[in-house]
C-alpha cells in the first residue's frame, strides 16, 4: 500500500475506526478498570470520549487542513503563486504510555492516519487488558501494510527504536525520552516527545481556598494522580496553609469517603513496583491527610504532606501518583527560587483573585501550558497546543496542530511564464547597484 493515501480513503477509514470505537466502548472501559481499577466516569471522559471527539474534529475539519494553503508571494518572484502542501512523512513510529492507555495511543494514530502516513503502534506493557483491545480495535479496522500493531516490553521498544522511521511519537517519562531521542538522532528523525516535570500550582493569599481546594483535588487525583500534567506541589502563601487544609480534608471527603480505598471513583496505582516507588515518598511525620496503603490492591490514599524541605525524596522527582506535597511562602519573590530548582515543567497553576498577578506568572515562567484559577483542563480545548519545554517535552499537538505535526509541509512557488526579469542573471556587471536600491525599497 502505498502510503500517501488519498483523503476519501483516509476519512473512510477513520469512521470505520469511531464505529468501532463506539461499538466496543464498554468493552474499552471494563479493559480500563481490569487494568488498574480506572473508573468507568474517568474511562469515558478522558478515554473513549476524548478519542471519539477527536476522530469526529478530524474527519469533519481533514479536506480544509489538507488543503494547499496559499501564501502571499514574494515580490522578488513576481509574477507567481506561493503555497504550502502539506505530505505525509511516510513511516510513523508511536510508542504508547500506561498511564491513560487508550487516549494516548489512539489520539496520535488518529492524526498520523488522517495526514497519510503508515502506523507502526506500541501501546504500554503494563496495562495488558487496554493494550489488547486496542490491538483488537487496529486489526479489525486497519490493514497491516496501513497500520501495524505489536504489544510487548523493554525488548520490543528496544527493536522497534534501532529502526529507521520517517517520524517518532512518543509519550512517558523524561529518562525514556532521552533514549527515544538518542535512537532518532541516529537517523535524523523528527520527533514529539511528550514527557513530564515537576508542575507548580501557587496559591496566593487573594485565593478563593475553597474552591481551590475542589478543583485541586480533582485535578490532582483523577488517575490516582497518574496524570503527567497534574499538580505535583503545593506553593501557599503561609497564611493560608491551615484554611487550605481544612477545605482539602472537606473537599476528599466529598468525593471520596471516609475510606476512599472503598471508593468506586478512585483509580489504583498501575502495578507493584510503581506503589513501592510512591510508598518510600512517603514520611509519615509529615501526612496532613491520608497516608494509608495496601499493596495487595496497589492502593495508594490521596495524601497531602507538609513538606519543609526541598531535598525530600518526594521533591526530587517527579510524583506520578496521589501525592501532593504542601510548601509555603512569605513572599512572592521566594517563588522564583523553588520554581527555578527544577526543570522547566509541563503544567504550571496558580489560584488568585489578583488578575496581575496571575498574569505576571503566566509571563514569568516557562511551562508547557497551565490554568489560572483550575488545573489540568486546558488539556480538554483541542485548539490549543498541548505540549512541553525544555526537559518537559519536545513539540506539540491536538487538533489541527496534530494533523500537521505528522505532516511535512513542502514550500511551492508556481511561476509564471508572461513576465521574465533578467536582472538576477549573470553577467551582473553595472547590476549591483541597481540591486541594492531595490531590496533598500523593499
Amino acid at each position: 500500500m502505498n502510503y500517501k493515501t488519498s483523503l476519501d480513503f483516509r476519512k473512510d477509514t477513520l469512521i470505520k475506526l469511531l464505529n468501532t470505537i463506539v461499538l466496543l466502548e464498554d468493552e474499552i472501559v471494563q479493559a480500563l478498570y481490569d487494568d488498574f481499577k480506572k473508573p468507568a466516569f474517568e474511562a469515558v471522559l478522558t478515554e473513549t470520549n476524548y478519542v471519539i471527539t477527536e476522530l469526529k474534529d478530524t474527519i469533519k475539519n481533514l479536506n480544509k487542513w489538507a488543503k494547499p494553503e496559499r501564501v502571499w508571494p514574494s515580490i522578488l518572484n513576481f509574477p507567481s503563486t506561493d503555497y504550502i502542501l502539506r505530505e505525509p512523512y511516510g513511516k510513523v513510529l508511536i510508542i504508547a504510555p500506561w498511564n491513560y492507555p487508550f487516549q494516548l495511543a489512539l489520539c496520535p494514530l488518529v492524526s498520523a492516519v488522517a495526514a497519510g502516513n503508515q502506523v507502526f503502534l506500541k501501546p504500554s506493557e503494563l496495562t495488558p487488558n487496554t493494550a489488547a483491545i486496542i490491538k483488537k480495535i487496529i486489526e479489525k479496522v486497519f490493514h497491516v501494510s496501513h497500520v501495524k500493531i505489536e504489544n510487548g516490553g523493554v525488548e520490543v521498544a528496544q527493536k522497534l527504536l534501532s529502526q529507521r522511521w520517517d517520524y517518532i511519537f512518543f509519550t512517558g517519562s523524561v529518562p525514556v525520552g532521552k533514549v527515544v531521542a538518542k535512537a532518532a538522532a541516529e537517523h535524523l528523525t523528527p520527533v514529539t516527545l511528550e514527557l513530564g516535570g515537576k508542575n507548580p500550582c501557587i496559591i496566593d493569599e487573594t485565593a478563593n481556598l475553597k474552591l481551590a481546594a475542589r478543583r485541586i483535588v480533582w485535578g490532582k487525583f483523577i488517575n490516582a494522580g497518574q496524570t503527567c500534567i497534574a499538580p505535583d506541589y503545593i506553593l501557599i502563601q503561609k497564611d493560608m496553609k491551615d484554611h487550605f487544609v481544612d477545605f482539602m480534608k472537606i473537599e476528599l471527603q466529598k468525593a471520596y469517603g471516609e475510606d476512599p480505598q472503598k471508593s468506586p471513583d478512585f483509580a489504583r496505582i498501575v502495578n507493584e513496583k510503581n506503589w513501592l516507588r510512591l510508598v518510600n515518598m512517603i514520611d509519615q511525620q509529615k501526612v496532613l491527610i491520608g497516608g494509608e496503603s495496601k499493596i495487595d490492591d496497589c492502593y495508594m490514599a490521596p495524601t497531602l504532606i507538609e513538606e519543609t524541605s526541598l531535598e525530600s525524596l518526594v521533591m526530587r522527582e517527579e510524583i506520578f501518583g496521589p501525592l501532593l506535597p504542601l510548601l509555603t511562602y512569605d513572599d512572592p519573590n521566594e517563588l522564583e527560587a523553588i520554581i527555578g530548582r527544577y526543570e522547566k515543567p509541563l503544567a504550571l497553576y496558580v489560584f488568585t483573585e489578583d488578575r496581575a498577578f496571575g498574569k505576571e506568572i503566566m509571563k514569568k515562567y516557562s511551562f508547557g501550558g497551565g490554568c489560572i484559577n483550575d488545573t489540568v483542563v486546558h488539556f480538554s480545548n483541542q485548539r490549543l497546543p498541548f505540549g512541553g519545554v525544555g526537559h518537559s517535552g519536545i513539540g506539540a499537538y491536538h487538533g489541527r496542530l496534530s494533523f500537521d505535526v505528522f505532516s511535512h509541509k513542502k514550500g511551492i512557488v508556481k511561476k509564471a511564464n508572461w513576465l521574465d526579469l533578467p536582472m538576477r542573471y549573470a553577467p551582473y556587471k553595472d547590476k549591483l547597484q541597481s540591486i541594492k536600491k531595490l531590496l533598500q525599497w523593499l
